[in-house]
């Protein structure tokens, strides 16, 4: 009997003693009499006879009309899933593969690498133009580099260069900027065969650090992994084909400087055919491959093939290449500015420390090196020594599914299988629910009704899931409770997880109550497990036409379900939701479900901390919530038959829904402190300050007004209000006010982070007065033949500064000497250049061109120079030290001094 046919017959049952005579009766004895057709197994095994949940004995009728019991569904879905979560958790902490060769000759040791991190970051903060940066760590890894050359092997060359470029580029990063550098340091090494090579593979790291912390997983740790794979390669009596290029660039924070600098000037470079950029946005753990390509599918071979320990993702390089997390890497310059494929590693456990002053060498396990030590040293011996490298143009064509299997290995395959793999998925979908859904009308007119209905429903259940803990997301915030969860996750699992649980119980309850009324416990199981699959695979079909690769998330999600689906039919129809089918049902799942908690987990171990410094304006808690229900969603979806196979559903909707009760009522409270000073485990808030000078000038140059103060800004939804306790004066009534005709509101922005944080602090105090302070001077002001006016500058001043441009109305930037000549606008409307120099940099000298469509008496543009002092002495004053002072330790204050003035021409 085919399952549409079977199905219109067993879907109603009368309750005992239901009239059965009258018109009422004639469709009820239809269905008794195909009820009794014999059904075939989808798996292929023999024929039985229907009878309805409701009449009849034997072991057909009692497991369909009896039920599941709640407390025993409910615990083993509890503990299946944590189960799954138990193994995700220990292949994560599982960072070196048991038996892998450590310290032997020819291998990666990891304590020579830990002994170049602690050198390193024993110097102390690496801000580009300091001397810490600039002499003292480039020193250093010139006396290693020199160590390392000289204990190499014969049959290779080391060739060693510190470049010091010069160069302008724009960005669309954080909404659009400019940027600009001057002699800046790069520190670059080349090992070759003895008689040289044609071709190159480039590893890259940074050694420079934000200010105000040691850097050590962003990115010390990289280039000592660096220091360590050259010497390994360089002592190896294994000839090279290719040469590998070692960069240590000296100004990636400063929004990807140095490598610029090296990929469009050096010699060099134009050797590259590929390069593995090594980078962090976490501290120790293991090193993530988020980025590939592009294109050149035999990149992600090679570290397929290469890697001891492989983590890879290619759902990480979706999500990270959307734009939706801030942050970028030397990745963006190879590709865009060298057209050059590559593969982007990073840490990424712990990211409440990340550029914090706990970013520290002894939080970095060895375990963490070795293995990324023993992954780069593997993928770089297998390009240098690949015929691939030298000819790697020829394999530029499409991209690549690639995933890990909880760090075990990785699989991968063309994009182009990918898509012929869904589609046939898809289409197995189809030949499924097309044989319930297109068969003769009087025969399949129940089930196609209960199932778009049951679709429906569960549309409805998410929605409304998704609401309920959005409400509770904005009043948590409203009432100014935000990241209550920040330090303790789970908070937020048991307030958003519990009651987007709840709803969706709800929901499906009530459906079965009064719109499923007389329908069999089976028949629903089976509709609602047609109605998951059908989701999945509508998803599925959207990723694939979208040309994600992602979408191998959803063929999973299809494909094992409907095998399972198929697998346990005869055993479903024949005793119901039976302890066998539950066992063989959860089987099925197994790998579905331990891949989807995989992946949440990397989700939230990289948005969580990120959520702690989003700025002020994004909500955390609603982004959170909205996660949590997405993720809820996901997981509840092929249980939620199970809900019509249980007796009762209100003691797990009662047990969610106190739950949720109770961390409500504590998050209101106040019960839950976001942040933690504890030493083995901190989560700071993230405080800028800035004590500044600002001084306005009018078109005639006077000063029109001057003003002193710190200027505060903290990077969490939070701001201020957990700090006011400990310092009174730190409140509302010192609100920074936005200057209107001020680029930038006329603060001195780092970077062009200000729509992102629009609530800030401005605490009055005395005028600074740096011993180098910074000059701006207007060199010429030309009218020009094309009716524009020609303005150029020149400035001098410490080695970060930045310069915003504001055109007045009638006038319009036409064209500036930096860039690509195309001046770039940042959100909001006014022109950000972010300017940095090494040491010993000449006077900074540019211009810009304004179109004047129609003069105006108070001018045609507004300039504005901000002086930031990130290192030396001029980096302190007494005020900022003593406030810095009464910040709570488990607050992270990261201060300099600076200088704002702003002209009108």
């Amino acid at each position: 009997m085919e399952w549409g046919s079977e199905w219109g017959a067993v879907r109603r049952h009368r309750i005992g003693g239901e009239r059965r005579d009258g018109p009422a009766a004639a469709p009820q004895l239809e269905r008794e009499a195909l009820a009794q057709e014999p059904l075939a197994d989808a798996c292929g095994g023999g024929a039985r006879t229907r009878k309805r949940s409701g009449e009849g004995s034997g072991s057909a009728s009692r497991g369909a009309g009896t039920g599941l019991s709640e407390v025993r569904a409910s615990l083993g879905l509890a503990l299946y899933l944590l189960a799954l979560r138990a193994l995700v958790q220990l292949s994560l902490q599982q960072l070196m593969v048991r038996g892998a060769a450590v310290g032997h000759r020819g291998e990666f040791d990891a304590r020579r690498a830990r002994d170049y991190l602690e050198h390193i970051t024993s110097i102390g903060p690496r801000t580009t133009g300091s001397p810490e940066n600039e002499i003292l760590t480039v020193r250093y890894l010139l006396e290693q580099i020199k160590l390392i050359e000289v204990q190499s092997n014969n049959l290779h060359r080391i060739s060693v260069d510190v470049q010091r470029p010069t160069g302008s580029f724009s960005i669309d990063f954080l909404g659009g900027f400019t940027s600009y550098y001057d002699n800046i340091t790069n520190v670059v090494v080349k090992l070759e065969p003895r008689d040289g090579a044609q071709h190159a593979v480039l590893a890259n790291c940074h050694f420079d650090s934000v200010a105000n912390s040691p850097g050590a997983s962003d990115d010390a740790v990289s280039c000592s992994v660096m220091l360590e794979v050259l010497r390994v390669l360089s002592t190896s009596s294994e000839a090279l084909h290719h040469a590998v290029i070692f960069l240590f660039n000296g100004a990636e924070e400063n929004v990807l400087q140095a490598s610029h600098g090296f990929i469009t000037q050096h010699p060099w470079a134009s050797l590259i055919r590929a390069f593995i950029n090594l980078e962090a946005a976490g501290v120790g753990g293991k090193e993530l491959v988020f980025q590939t390509g592009p294109e050149n599918p035999w990149l992600v071979q090679a570290y397929v093939s290469a890697a001891k320990h492989p983590f890879a993702s290619v759902v990480a390089q979706e999500v990270f290449q959307s734009g939706i997390i801030p942050s970028d890497t030397d990745f963006r310059i190879y590709r865009d500015f060298g057209n050059i494929p590559g593969i982007d590693l990073a840490f990424i456990e712990n990211g409440y420390i990340y550029h914090t002053k706990y970013d520290t060498a002894d939080r970095i396990l060895t375990d963490s090196i070795q293995r990324a030590g023993d992954n780069i040293l593997a993928v770089l011996k297998y390009l240098a020594t690949s015929d691939m490298l030298a000819s790697s143009s020829k394999y530029q064509h499409g991209n690549m599914v690639f995933f890990d299997v909880l760090g075990l290995f990785v699989i991968a395959y063309p994009s182009r299988v990918g898509l012929i793999i869904n589609y046939m998925v898809v289409m197995a979908v189809a030949l499924y629910l097309g044989k319930k859904l297109l068969q003769p009308q009087n025969k399949t007119a129940a089930y196609t009704k209960d199932f778009f209905c049951g679709l429906g429903i569960t549309l409805i259940s998410w929605f409304t899931s998704l609401v309920t803990v959005l409400i509770i997301a904005v009043f948590i915030s409203l009432i100014g409770q935000s990241l209550s969860w920040y330090n303790h996750f789970y908070v937020s699992v048991c307030l958003y997880g519990t009651a987007a649980v709840a709803k969706i119980i709800f929901i499906h309850t009530l459906a079965k109550r009064f719109h499923y009324v007389n329908a069999s416990d089976q028949y629903l199981g089976e509709v609602f497990f047609d109605v998951s699959l059908f989701v999945h695979c509508g998803f599925l079909t959207a990723l694939t036409y979208q040309g994600l690769c992602s979408a191998f998330i959803s063929a999973v999600w299809v494909a094992f379900p409907l095998l399972t689906k198929l697998c346990v039919h005869k055993d479903f129809r024949r005793h119901g939701a039976g302890g066998k089918f539950i066992a063989f049902y959860l089987l099925g799942m197994f790998f579905p479900y331990l891949y989807a908690l995989y992946l949440i987990w990397a989700v939230f171990e990289m948005f969580t901390p990120i959520l702690g410094r989003s700025g002020s304006e994004i909500p955390p808690d609603v982004v959170l919530a909205s996660i949590l229900a997405g993720c809820t969603m996901i997981l509840s979806s092929y249980f939620i038959n199970f809900i019509y196979l249980a007796k009762s559903t209100k003691r797990t909707m009662l047990t969610l829904t106190l739950v949720c009760t109770i961390a409500f009522l504590l998050v209101c409270s106040g019960t839950f402190f976001p942040y933690s000073s504890n030493p083995a485990s901190p989560k700071p808030k993230r405080v800028f300050l800035q004590h500044v000078t600002r001084t306005f000038h009018d078109l005639d140059g006077n000063v029109v007004k001057r003003d002193s103060g710190i200027w505060i800004n903290g990077f969490d939804y939070t701001g201020m209000s957990h700090i006011t306790p400990h310092i009174p004066e730190i409140n509302d009534t010192i609100r920074a006010h936005c200057e209107e005709n001020a680029p930038l509101c006329g603060f001195p922005w780092y970077l062009p982070v200000h729509f992102l944080i629009r609530k800030n602090w401005y605490l009055p105090a005395p005028e600074v007065s740096p011993k180098e302070p910074a000059h701006f001077r207007l060199v010429s002001k030309e009218q020009t033949p094309w009716d524009s006016v020609k303005l150029t500058f020149e400035v001098t001043g410490p080695s970060h500064m930045s310069f915003y441009v504001r055109t007045h109305k009638g006038s319009t930037l036409s064209q500036w000497s930096l860039g690509n000549g195309t001046p770039v606008t940042s959100k909001g409307g006014d022109y950000f250049v972010f300017y940095s120099h090494g040491l010993q940099a000449s006077a900074w000298q540019f211009w810009i061109e304004v179109q004047v469509l129609e003069e105006q008496p108070e001018g045609v543009v507004t300039v504005a120079i901000a002086a930031h002092y990130l290192s030396g002495d001029d980096k302190r004053s007494s005020q900022l030290d003593a406030l810095k002072e009464k910040f709570p330790d488990w607050t992270f204050p990261s201060a300099w001094v600076c200088t704002y003035n702003l002209f009108v021409f």
